[in-house]
């Protein structure tokens, strides 16, 4: 979890304030109407450990900044999981989601280490759904976008909330576009199921691609929702930020059951099914040669430096382009291909490879290919390695390509 920035006293917003402990469960009581109040801590925490804090109505009041500074040091002292969730909010703008699982708990009450691994797991794949769904809409991502979608979700805080749930803070500035995509895509999702469980018809789903529904994000659905007795998603936006356009003030959760997993799992399998392949021309290193003799076709592994949003793929060549990939690499070239690339693996597999050839770049360029090409080889063990000869190394996307 990245860790969570000190807010300042001179900058935030009383409203703001109010408004983020009124969504954790801070209870509003007495005051000056028009000029403070009150608020005391939800539920146990309120005679526990709870410290009532006292704001300004806005920063117009006399002694503003103290009072608000006060209240943020009781926030912090506190140690309570609601005052640490007010102050991830007030650190940066930011869009609140939260998942929920209705798990059966242990022998002692809590909650089973592995479960809580899952709803986490279950979380990030939902959020990198919502990531590439940003940057593309289609029915199944596989490896393309991947890097930039994980980029954007870089700056997201993660953290366990009361009851054992889990809530990301995604900042404004860099992650709304996933909170607003993520809003129309699960209820998108949720009026698909609907839609295919009182008909038996699939068509919802095809017209729910546009809203962000992809296979990731129904694999996404049955982890969080597989082992339960019901799981949800509940959005919340910045108070500071305001509403998107095109959004509920106050979404509604989001709710998925057991009986909901065989209309996501056939519509994970449809949207696999049914992606086409993608015509490409790609430009790569090599960083792979393999083929079962000293003649014939083989299999190139490429580092795709420019025509597709993948890190690898892998090409089958015959012969004659076998021998231009691998004079390429020896001499420090990355080559060019056009073919089409798969769904099938992930998309990283190229098929109809033609028009192999060497591409020139800059002397820079070159030595920076030439390095990548000896580490390579020395992660692999030398050049007999290298340039491989039997069977094939696995299938593709099981060596991390991702």
């Amino acid at each position: 979890m990245r860790p969570i920035d000190e807010p300042d006293p001179g900058v935030v917003d009383p409203r703001v304030l109010g408004a983020l402990l009124a969504r954790h469960g801070w209870r509003r009581h007495g005051g000056a109407n028009g000029r403070y109040t009150r608020w005391a801590p939800p539920g146990p925490e309120a005679g526990s450990r709870g410290t009532s804090l006292l704001l300004p109505e806005s920063r117009a009041f006399p002694d503003c900044e103290d009072l608000i500074g006060e209240a943020l040091t009781a926030l912090a002292r506190s140690g309570s999981p609601s005052a640490r969730e007010v102050l991830t909010g007030l650190a940066a703008p930011s869009d609140e989601i939260r998942w929920w699982r209705d798990v059966p708990p242990g022998p002692t009450g809590a909650v089973p280490w592995p479960v809580e691994e899952r709803l986490r797991s279950a979380a990030r794949a939902t959020l990198l759904a919502g990531a590439l769904a940003v940057r593309a809409r289609a029915g199944y991502h596989g490896a393309r976008h991947r890097r930039r979608a994980e980029a954007a979700l870089d700056e997201v805080v993660v953290d366990g909330t009361p009851g054992g749930g889990l809530t990301a803070f995604l900042p404004v500035e860099t992650g709304r576009a996933v909170s607003v995509r993520l809003y129309h895509a699960l209820y998108a999702a949720r009026e698909a199921v609907d839609y295919q469980r009182a008909t038996g018809g699939m068509e919802a789903f095809d017209s729910a691609v546009e809203a962000g529904v992809s296979r990731e994000l129904t694999e996404a659905l049955v982890a969080l929702v597989r082992g339960t007795e019901g799981a949800g998603i509940v959005l919340a936006w910045s108070p500071a930020a305001g509403t998107p356009a095109g959004c509920a003030v106050r979404p509604e959760p989001v709710e998925f059951s057991p009986g909901d997993l065989p209309a996501l799992r056939a519509a994970g399998a449809r949207y696999l099914a049914d992606e086409p392949s993608v015509p490409v021309r790609i430009t790569g290193s090599v960083v792979r040669l393999r083929r079962s003799g000293p003649h014939g076709e083989g299999t190139v592994r490429l580092r795709v430096l420019a025509g597709a949003d993948v890190r690898h793929v892998r090409v089958s060549l015959d012969e004659d382009a076998y021998r231009t990939a691998g004079h390429a690499h020896l001499v420090g070239l990355p080559i060019r291909v056009a073919g089409r690339l798969e769904s099938r693996g992930g998309f990283r597999r190229l098929t109809d490879p033609s028009g192999v050839v060497p591409v020139r770049v800059d002397e820079a360029v070159r030595e920076r290919l030439m390095k990548s090409m000896r580490e390579t080889r020395e992660t692999l063990g030398g050049a007999d390695d290298f340039f491989g000869e039997g069977e094939e190394d696995g299938e593709d996307g099981e060596d991390g390509d991702g």
